[in-house]
C-alpha cells in the first residue's frame, strides 16, 4: 500500500479534488477508483493528524502526573496491588475456608485440601520472597560498583563494613550526597533502614523494583 502522502501528492497532480470527484462521478472505472482511493488516503492522513493530536494531550498529562507523584520517603514502599490485594487475600480465604469445611466435616480429603490451600499459599509467599531475595543481590554488587567509582581511596577499604540493609537504604542517595552520607553510616554504626533513608536529601527513584 502506498503511503497516504504519495496519494494525496498523486491526486492533487491528477486535478482530482473533491469537486472534481463530483464532476468526474459515474464517467468511467477509472474515475471512480481514484475517487475512492484519494477519499481513503485524505482520510487516512486526517487520523493521523487527530491521533497525533491526542498522542500530545495524553503524553503531556501522562508526564505532568508522574512528575507530581515523584517517588520520595513517604511513597517509596512498593505495593503490587493484583498481588498484595488480590492473590494474597483470595489465597488466604481459601486457607480459611478449606480449614472451616475441615472441621465441619473431618476427613482425609478434606485435610488434604486444607493442606493444599496451605502449600499454595506458601508458595505464592516464597515467591515473592526469592525474587526479592535476588533483588537484593543485585542492589548489593550495584552499590558495591557505585561505590567503587565515587569514595575516596580510603573509604573504598570499608566497602565490606557496609551491611546489605545498608547498602539498599544507601542507593536512594544522589551520588553528590552518597559519600558523606556513605561515611557518616559507618562511622555513627546506623542500620536502622528508615532512618538511613530519611537523611537522603536529594532522593533518586527507584522504579524497577519487583
Amino acid at each position: 500500500m502506498l503511503p497516504a502522502g504519495l496519494l494525496l501528492a498523486y491526486c492533487k497532480r491528477a486535478s482530482l479534488s473533491e469537486k472534481g470527484f463530483r464532476r468526474r462521478r459515474g464517467r468511467t472505472p477509472v474515475a471512480r477508483m481514484n475517487l475512492i482511493v484519494c477519499g481513503l488516503a485524505s482520510t487516512q492522513q486526517t487520523l493521523r493528524r487527530k491521533g497525533g493530536r491526542i498522542r500530545a494531550r495524553t503524553g503531556s498529562t501522562h508526564t505532568e502526573g508522574i512528575m507530581a507523584e515523584q517517588q520520595n520517603f513517604k511513597n517509596h514502599a512498593k505495593l503490587v496491588p493484583a498481588f498484595h490485594f488480590f492473590v494474597l487475600p483470595v489465597l488466604l480465604v481459601n486457607v480459611g475456608w478449606t480449614l472451616r469445611l475441615a472441621i465441619r466435616d473431618y476427613s482425609a480429603f478434606s485435610v488434604f485440601r486444607v493442606v493444599l490451600a496451605l502449600a499454595l499459599f506458601l508458595g505464592f509467599a516464597l515467591a515473592r520472597n526469592f525474587a526479592l531475595r535476588v533483588q537484593d543481590r543485585v542492589i548489593r554488587l550495584e552499590m558495591q560498583l557505585r561505590l567503587e567509582r565515587l569514595l575516596s581511596a580510603e573509604m573504598r577499604a570499608r566497602i565490606p563494613e557496609f551491611t546489605l540493609g545498608q547498602l539498599i537504604s544507601l542507593r536512594f542517595a544522589s551520588d553528590a550526597e552518597l559519600p558523606a552520607l556513605a561515611r557518616k553510616v559507618l562511622d555513627e554504626k546506623t542500620t536502622d533502614r528508615a532512618a538511613i533513608k530519611k537523611q537522603v536529601t536529594n532522593w533518586q527513584a527507584d522504579n524497577l523494583r519487583a
